[in-house]
């Protein structure tokens, strides 16, 4: 629901900035500031790289693990800095994020051996992210604007359960703390009369491994685990 909502947003957007033509110029001097501040609120798909052992059917009976990404939300705020010129900015969005992942493990069903027999495991975070973006712009249209983004994100998770003691009637998946991540991305600029409004969409790419293997049946079939996250924000900045 949520990327549908902003492809939604992005549609009337782009048929607005067809049709504009000269027109008088919000927030005129808003470039030129050297710091200024804002707020971000938005949502995101949360998902595994997920890599398994080659002989997890030949040792644990598992067909195939499968990952499924699943929505989630986030909200910050931003400190943005001119450097050298107003096309070309720092921007600091510490945030806090709501995110959830599913792993199946797909086996075969012992009293149906036809049919295959899944078993879910849910991972749920909740991160505080801390990223710092370099922002490239166009030069500002009317009220419009565009540009793309990217830079690095350490995030730790407040909700891991990586030091966690395991069940051992229902064990499950334990994901390091801490994660750095690569980021890339675009958006759309908008200028109102007292504040500017930008859509984003990015990508991140988790760096590193992030997958605890202590030895239970969850995990044995499991040689990696790497994060990934789309996100679709709206910031507004004055």
């Amino acid at each position: 629901m949520i990327k549908y909502f902003f492809c939604i947003i992005l549609f009337f957007c782009l048929i607005q900035i067809y049709s504009q033509k000269s027109k008088v110029l919000n927030y005129r001097k808003f470039d030129q500031k050297w710091i200024h501040f804002g707020f971000m609120l938005g949502g995101n798909l949360s998902d595994f790289d997920i890599q398994s052992k080659s002989d997890k059917y030949t040792l644990y009976q598992i067909k195939s693990i499968e990952n499924k990404r699943q929505a989630g939300g986030q909200l910050g705020v931003l400190t943005d800095v001119k450097l050298f010129t107003p096309l070309l900015r720092l921007r600091f969005i510490p945030s806090l994020s709501f995110q959830e992942r599913v792993i199946n493990y797909i086996s075969v069903n012992k009293n149906k051996p036809d049919e295959d027999e899944v078993n879910e495991e849910r991972i749920n975070s909740t991160n505080l992210d801390f990223p710092l973006l370099l922002q490239f712009r166009a030069a500002r249209y009317n009220n419009f604007g565009i540009y793309t983004t990217g830079g690095i994100q350490y995030t730790f998770d407040l909700q891991s359960q990586a030091k966690a003691n395991q069940s051992l009637t229902d064990p499950f998946v334990k994901i390091k703390a801490q994660d750095w991540y690569g980021l890339f991305g675009f958006g759309l600029e908008f200028y109102a009369v007292y504040f500017k409004c930008n859509i984003e969409i990015k990508y991140a790419q988790g760096l590193n491994n992030v997958f605890i293997q202590d030895f239970t049946p969850v995990s044995l079939p499991i040689e990696s685990i790497k994060n990934k996250t789309w996100l679709f924000t709206i910031i507004f900045e004055g």
